[in-house]
């Protein structure tokens, strides 16, 4: 369905073009992640536990920057799973401000078995269509991705909004 935005053509096939990328994204990610229910996981724990077994053992701001999550919602996700004895944490001894996060043993085994499933289903969603066609989509939106965030890191107010204290209203 065509958008009503009553907009110049660039703006509604900017936003068609938007709408489009949000709506099949959303779709890939509920297919994609629809298994992790099946072990007690989220999205977002899914990610901690994946990004771990990768890369082994990160602070908390390395794994936010790495699964695209808040700090304040990581804190939240991690507490969970080392209550699941799925990972632990310890302060770094060089910058006792830091802490790290680690698989367990018990995490290991869990994302160990999950992500076979997991690389599986994101392959048959991929193959819905031709091999060619994913490999445009995977540079146009590395592309896109790409030119966006150069964007915002050369934006001046980017570095104003970070020195400005965010205020509250009080209403």
């Amino acid at each position: 369905m065509p958008n009503r935005y009553a907009g110049t053509d660039e703006e509604r096939v900017a936003l068609d073009a938007y709408v489009k990328l949000w709506r099949a994204a959303h779709s890939v990610e509920v297919a994609a992640n629809r298994h992790l229910t099946e072990h007690n996981l989220t999205v977002s724990q899914f990610a901690v536990l994946e990004a771990l077994y990768h890369l082994g053992p990160l602070s908390q701001r390395q794994l936010a920057d790495k699964i695209l999550r808040s700090s304040g919602n990581l804190t939240m996700v991690i507490d969970n799973l080392e209550r699941d004895g799925l990972v632990s944490r310890e302060r770094v001894p060089t910058d006792r401000r830091v802490m790290s996060v680690t698989l367990t043993s018990r995490g290991q085994l869990l994302i160990a078995r999950v992500l076979p499933e997991h690389v599986a289903t994101i392959r048959d969603i991929f193959r819905l269509l031709p091999p060619d066609e994913v490999a445009d989509l995977a540079a146009l939106t590395r592309t896109l991705g790409l030119a966006v965030t150069q964007q915002l890191d050369d934006d001046p107010l980017r570095e104003k909004l970070r020195e400005r204290p965010i205020l509250l209203s009080k209403a």
